[in-house]
């Protein structure tokens, strides 16, 4: 079980990994991607549900209606945040500040969930914080301005708000994963539906045929698989665990940036790619023994 629940958390990482490159593609605004992301993800998933004849029970679970609602919610938020961030910094700057969020949720799991925080743990933690910064290109380029600065304050907002989700996960306990990850896709929807009616000028919308099959990609893909390998991963497995794990991500989009994107991997990113798998093995076999 355990083995089936990293192998899911793996796969959910790569595709979360490869969402950058489809963004570079889709000439629409952050909201307008965010928004797609959730209905056709949630359209996605209920298809699926409807075809597998799933039964659908998240009424009957008493509170956790409450907190799907609000996980989902913050999820929107957090989407419109970190391609925020893309816009005013670069994609690896992005990157590092928005990947601190399993930082947070390592340090706060031993308050919420009652998970030890021991010294090779508090080493793990580093080993990956250090190698984020190699491979954000910090050292090589540092923050270029208050564009930049900016960038870095919607990537870390974003970050924390990610923490939350993951939180708020782990605390919804006997619901399915694609009915959780479902009615936190609506709820994303709805809460990114009036943003985007509000920010967004439509009359100078102008639909591509390229551009919708890549928001269908990023929708169904990148949004309704990914999550519910994701969230129906992490429920399994320790918080910390999934944290560290999560760092394949960041790692994965750097990698395909490097081949799709021509961006620059140099010498300091592959010593931060090193060292980010490093903390994740190191991590799981810490946690093995436990």
């Amino acid at each position: 079980m355990k083995n089936k629940a990293l192998f899911s958390l793996v796969a959910s990482m790569l595709i979360f990994g490869s969402i950058g490159i489809l963004r570079k593609y889709i000439p629409l605004s952050s909201g307008m991607v965010a928004l797609a992301r959730g209905i056709i993800g949630f359209v996605f998933l209920y298809i699926f549900m409807l075809i597998k004849k799933k039964p659908f029970s998240v009424g009957k679970t008493g509170k956790k209606p409450a907190l799907l609602f609000l996980s989902g919610a913050l999820m929107g938020f957090n989407w419109i945040l970190l391609f925020e961030a893309y816009n005013y910094t670069s994609v690896s700057v992005a990157t590092l500040c928005y990947y601190m969020a399993p930082v947070f949720v390592i340090l706060a799991s031993p308050f919420i969930f009652g998970e030890k925080l021991g010294a090779k743990k508090m080493g793990c933690v580093i080993c990956a914080v250090l190698g984020m910064f190699f491979v954000s290109g910090v050292f090589e380029n540092g923050f270029g301005g208050a564009g930049e600065l900016k960038g870095v304050f919607f990537g870390i907002s974003a970050a924390v708000l990610y923490a939350l989700v993951v939180i708020l996960n782990k605390k919804i306990t006997d619901v399915p994963s694609f009915e959780k990850t479902l009615v936190q896709l609506g709820s994303a929807a709805a809460v990114l539906l009036p943003y985007v009616i509000l920010t967004e000028d439509f009359s100078k919308i102008e639909p591509e045929p390229f551009s919708i099959i890549l928001l269908l990609v990023a929708g169904i893909v990148h949004t309704g698989i990914a999550y519910a390998l994701y969230f129906g991963s992490i429920e399994k497995l320790p918080a910390q665990t999934g944290a560290i794990f999560s760092y394949i991500d960041p790692v994965s989009a750097i990698f395909l940036s490097a081949v799709f994107l021509q961006e620059k991997l140099g010498f300091y990113g592959i010593i931060g790619a090193f060292l980010i798998l490093e903390s994740a093995v190191l991590n799981e076999i810490k946690t093995d023994k436990e």
